[in-house]
């Protein structure tokens, strides 16, 4: 059987293409652990499409240079006139310095033709080639895996092109907060193509929270702690932190070459103890901050000045832009300063190298470090600190690591975690780390090295994988789909036929007047029953073979006001509160449930509220929810943008809790608060009330639902809930025995209905509540008849 394929797409292809004639070639690999592990993937059969490194104009060059790749799995992208302004341009002038939290750069002034808007022209032009290349090879059932901010328009321009195409986005840089993203012009384009993919993944959990803020913020969608979901539309965001290829890195540190390494650089050393650093010659690597920290150690601990080194490995990146000229002169001086002042004939403290040194030099380096000195100022992971902690093997060295390195999330258990601006604290680190007891680095080596050697390069890439695969299996589920208009014939006839009936209905919007028609009362809306509805309902109420759930969001006052005289079951805040309307409320909130935040969630709303006019606040026990819905729209979505920034800047930041942003709405509720997540307690209390002897085979489910509360469509599908077991009551005594099953639905028993809904979860839809109050009306007629 034949693998399936997948299509990588990244800026650059694995391999950078030297032309040695009219039709021949030479090829560099690049080095990494990310390139094998993407074409490691066993499962498939890899395609990497990408730039090759090298402009090509003539048409023998491409066609000689595309068949020669194709023997490689690589597929040329001829990005020509349209590169320097791309890659140059938008992706390293624009969106890589916002992206690192330096801003946004000012308009080129010598160049008129060099702006934002034609750098951008260019990046959507560029976004656009690479849709074109992956679109003339791809076949169907093909899975795409965009990678990095170059091809942020390209989920879109692939979704468009085929809506049912497998496609995932992972960001390998940081995702700034969204103070800082919401200056970049073109925000809102590149943020709503991204989410046309089925899955985004980030390396940390702050990148990822930056994002789905943004998203909030910006776009005003609702997040949730699995995704983004906008217009029935789920994109899944999740965190996969990436790591190194350990068994490379420790195979080999064991080689006799690199071990003769080792001898000699000790040797060459003088037993001096050594301080590495290895990065890029970049702004955001903080080598000059490296550099204060280091002299201010040397400053205030007088006895270590001749006994510890400092090599810094600077490797060039983008050599002849000014930028980068300024970090290399501005490094240059720090160590001519440094080592004039505390150096002597025989040894400098400072030795710095402006550029890459051979693989088994620097895993010896690494082998003998006694500290790896870390001090990015924005970074993505910064695989470096792996690196180090994979080699070393006989004295355990220290690693002492940047707050604002992606590694920090996952090495900072074994590291000493500093926060670079902060040159004192640097200093400091690096005497703990000098002066750091056998036992203690033993300690920390173990942790951090059994973090390295499970979480690998290939395992992330089949973490990634596994996850896209398993999202868009499941897709036609996970995101809504267009309803069918009601059979009402086949909801009746199976109705009657049925014996033991199940109605779940949902209040606001399903039970009340239409919302046009909904009286505004001077603290929030009047939810009163629809007048038509009140003799109906009871008559339903009545029937033996019919119970009735209301569930709803609304507290229990709410509830208790329209429906404390019928006979039916009542559902509040979601299920967190339930009642037979012959009995009390009973409480259903998990024991493990944190509501500290209510309080600050509630000022913030309160100071939102005061300042919007025509808005109102809706508290209950376990959410609050902030509607706007009479308030001016324009005005109102502006207010909302800015609330959920104060929520997840404060109240909300560490908090276990779900935002849910609607039409014109901002909820925020505990983690795990959705009427889907509800219905097997509600269940439970059912059966044990009821004493049921026969299986509920006839389920009608009708509501005005939050896209986070579509889960109780889905929680009756026959196919899953035809093995359920009989769940546990909440009571003192265990529900009675119901054969092996409470639910036995078929197909056709089965009806979930969304009030006015273009894309769900329900099957089918109907337009308003006045459609129920007809429904209703029809059910109980024919039960008569």
């Amino acid at each position: 059987m034949a693998r399936p394929r997948l299509l990588v797409v990244s800026m650059s292809l694995p391999v950078t293409a030297k032309r040695t004639g009219e039709e021949s070639w030479s090829f560099t690999m690049s080095p990494g652990g990310l390139v094998s592990a993407l074409l490691g993937l066993k499962e498939f059969e890899t395609k990497w499409i990408g730039w090759p490194g090298v402009d090509v104009h003539d048409a023998i060059g491409k066609k000689t240079l595309s068949i020669t790749l194709a023997e490689k799995g690589c597929i040329p992208v001829f990005l020509e006139e349209v590169c320097d302004q791309y890659y140059n341009g938008y992706c390293n002038n624009i969106l890589w310095p916002i992206f690192h939290y330096l801003g946004t750069p000012p308009e080129y002034r010598n160049d008129a033709t060099i702006t934002y808007q034609s750098q951008y022209d260019a990046y959507k032009k560029a976004n656009q080639i690479f849709f074109d290349v992956v679109k003339e090879h791809y076949e169907e059932g093909d899975v795409v895996w965009c990678h990095d901010y170059h091809v942020m328009l390209l989920p879109q321009y692939l979704k468009e092109y085929n809506s049912k195409m497998k496609v995932g986005w992972f960001l390998h840089t940081p995702f700034p907060s969204s103070e800082m993203y919401k200056t970049l012009p073109s925000r809102s384009d590149l943020l709503r193509s991204v989410l046309t993919a089925d899955l985004v993944g980030f390396h940390t959990y702050d990148f990822a929270r930056h994002f789905l803020n943004a998203c909030m913020c910006i776009l005003g969608v609702e997040a949730t702690s699995e995704g983004v979901v906008d217009q029935g539309k789920v994109t899944r965001v999740a965190v996969f932190p990436i790591g190194i290829e350990p068994e490379r890195f420790i195979n080999t540190s064991e080689l006799s070459e690199v071990v003769q390494y080792m001898k000699k650089f000790k040797n060459d050393f003088g037993g001096r103890k050594l301080i590495l650093g290895v990065d890029r010659l970049d702004t955001i690597k903080g080598i000059p901050q490296k550099y204060q920290a280091f002299e201010k150690f040397l400053e205030e601990n007088e006895d270590w000045r001749g006994k510890v080194m400092l090599l810094q490995i600077a490797v060039p990146t983008r050599n002849g832009i000014g930028e980068y000229q300024k970090i290399k002169d501005q490094c240059h001086y720090h160590v001519g300063r440094i080592n004039g002042r505390f150096g002597s004939i025989s040894a400098v403290p400072i030795i710095h190298l402006d550029c890459s040194i051979d693989f088994n030099q620097l895993c010896a380096l690494y082998a003998i470090t006694d500290v790896l000195l870390v001090t990015s100022l924005r970074d993505g992971m910064n695989l470096v600190s792996s690196e180090f902690i994979a080699c070393q093997k006989e004295e355990k060295g220290v690693l002492i690591l940047s707050e604002f390195a992606g590694a920090g999330q996952s090495l900072g258990a074994g590291a000493l975690l500093v926060n670079p601006w902060n040159i004192k604290e640097v200093s400091t680190a690096i005497g703990e780390a000098l002066n750091m007891s056998h036992e203690e680095k033993e300690r920390k080596h173990k942790i951090n090295f059994q973090y390295v050697k499970t979480h690998s390069t290939q395992q992330w890439a089949d973490d990634f994988m596994n996850k896209l695969i398993e999202i868009t299996t499941n897709a036609e589920l996970r995101t809504g789909k267009a309803p069918l208009e009601l059979p009402e014939h086949d909801v009746i006839q199976q109705y009657s036929k049925s014996n033991n009936r199940l109605l779940i209905l949902g209040f606001y919007g399903t039970l009340t007047q239409p919302m046009k028609n909904q009286e505004r009362r001077g603290d929030g809306m009047n939810l009163d029953l629809h007048p038509q509805l009140k003799e109906r309902l009871k008559e339903l109420c009545s029937d033996p073979k019919t119970t009735v759930v209301v569930l709803s969001r609304s507290e229990k006052g709410i509830l208790d006001k329209n429906f404390g005289e019928y006979n039916m079951w009542l559902a509040a805040e979601n299920g967190m509160f339930l009642r037979h309307t012959s009995g009390e409320w009973v409480t259903r909130i998990p024991e493990h449930m944190n509501l500290e935040w209510i309080d600050g969630v509630k000022h913030v709303f309160k100071y939102f509220t005061e300042r919007t006019p025509g808005s109102y606040l809706e508290t209950s026990e376990t959410s609050l929810v902030w509607n706007y819905e009479y308030s001016d729209a324009e005005f109102g979505r502006a207010q909302a943008r800015d609330m959920l920034q104060h929520l997840w800047a404060g109240p909300i930041s560490n908090a276990s809790v779900d935002v849910v942003r609607g039409d014109q709405s901002v909820e925020v509720h505990a983690v795990g608060v959705t009427k889907g997540s509800a219905m097997e307690r509600i269940l439970g209390e059912i059966v044990h009330n009821k004493s049921m002897t026969e299986p509920i085979d006839y389920v009608l489910c009708i509501g005005f639902f939050l896209g986070k509360d579509e889960d109780v469509y889905t929680f009756f599908e026959p196919e899953l809930t035809k093995k359920t077991k009989s769940p546990s009551s909440s009571g003192s005594d265990s529900p009675k025995k119901v054969s092996a099953t409470i639910v036995d639905l078929k197909g056709e028993n089965y009806f979930s209905i969304a009030i006015g809904q273009t894309h769900t979860k329900a099957r089918y839809f109907l337009d308003s509540s006045d459609d129920v109050v007809q429904l209703i009306h029809k059910l109980c007629t024919h039960k008569n008849a």
